[in-house]
């Protein structure tokens, strides 16, 4: 993007952005939705939210199917927000029902999409999670949204394809796609690798099995994707996509480094052969250029201290 094309977007201050105003924010009980919850109501936003059936309730949370079209757009009717933010999908590669994965990635968007531009009053950011997937095993290290899509999984295409989708919305909607790298926290699911490597380390565990200590990734702080997420909603850059990354590369073996010298022991690392991949890229790390010259820069949290948050947790 343009120094021009940057200024029609002058990054907003937290005080009162959100004040007399409703945020929605689907997916609210994942792990991401909390932490955007906090955000949005410390900028003054009323927190509207969906969740699963048989997730905590509470005030403003209604209980919903995104493939269920008409309860989706009852909700909306009801709600009525003015900035939105479409977490809920499936979030795992390694789902296994992928029948699942395209319908609630694809078509419970689209369902939302379809609701939101039914309102009269539309609201004024839509932000959609993609996922930084879409760029599949590319062989370049530094990946920009220039970067041509090469989707390697059902999980991958899924958001690919959800986000040719929205185009089609582009017109009556003002769209914001996010593109996330890796990102970790308190509250994520030992199944991702950040978490998985913390709880060994908790438990006082001796081993752990992991795959190639030197593949590196860009790993942020949920709580930094949580900010960027509610800057994007305040200064609404409609029609664009971002990377939502740190720009540092982190490898496998520095995370256990620096986890045993938070926990004060070494772990014993066996290399399972069943978590190598031949065609692994050793290094993929995102450029946030475009999404710094919008919102402004959201200073990344060091790898060290988001580990040992977790770990103290």
């Amino acid at each position: 993007m343009n120094r021009k094309a940057a200024d029609q977007y002058p990054a907003l201050a937290l005080d009162g952005e959100g004040t007399g105003k409703r945020a929605l924010i689907t997916g609210l009980r994942g792990f991401t939705g909390r932490y955007l919850a906090q955000e949005l109501t410390a900028a003054g936003y009323r927190v509207f939210g969906t969740a699963l059936s048989g997730e905590e309730g509470g005030p403003d949370i209604h209980h919903v199917d995104m493939c269920d079209r008409a309860a989706v757009a009852a909700m909306i009717a009801e709600v009525q927000p003015d900035v939105v933010a479409h977490l809920a999908g499936i979030a795992s590669v390694t789902h296994a029902n992928v029948d699942l994965i395209y319908r609630v990635n694809v078509v419970g968007t689209r369902n939302l999409l379809e609701a939101l531009a039914a309102l009269e009053h539309k609201p004024r950011a839509v932000l959609l999670a993609s996922s930084a997937n879409i760029y599949g095993n590319v062989s370049a290290g530094m990946i920009d949204e220039s970067m041509a899509p090469a989707p390697a999984n059902d999980y991958a295409v899924s958001k690919l394809a959800m986000e040719y989708m929205a185009r089609l919305w582009a017109d009556k909607l003002p769209i914001i796609i996010v593109r996330p790298f890796n990102y970790t926290g308190v509250g994520q699911d030992e199944n991702f690798l950040l978490p998985k490597i913390v709880a060994h380390f908790r438990k006082s565990a001796r081993q752990i099995e992991l795959g190639n200590l030197a593949i590196a990734r860009d790993f942020s702080d949920v709580r930094r994707v949580a900010t960027t997420y509610r800057r994007l909603l305040a200064v609404s850059p409609a029609g664009h996509a971002f990377n939502v990354c740190t720009g540092q590369a982190h490898s496998l073996g520095e995370v256990i480094d620096t986890m045993a010298a938070i926990a004060g022991y070494a772990i014993e690392v066996r290399v399972n052969p069943a978590f190598v991949r031949a065609n692994d890229v050793l290094t993929l790390v995102g450029n946030n250029h475009k999404l710094s010259s919008v919102i402004g820069t959201v200073e990344p949290t060091p790898l060290a201290e988001t580990l040992r948050w977790m770990y103290l947790a």
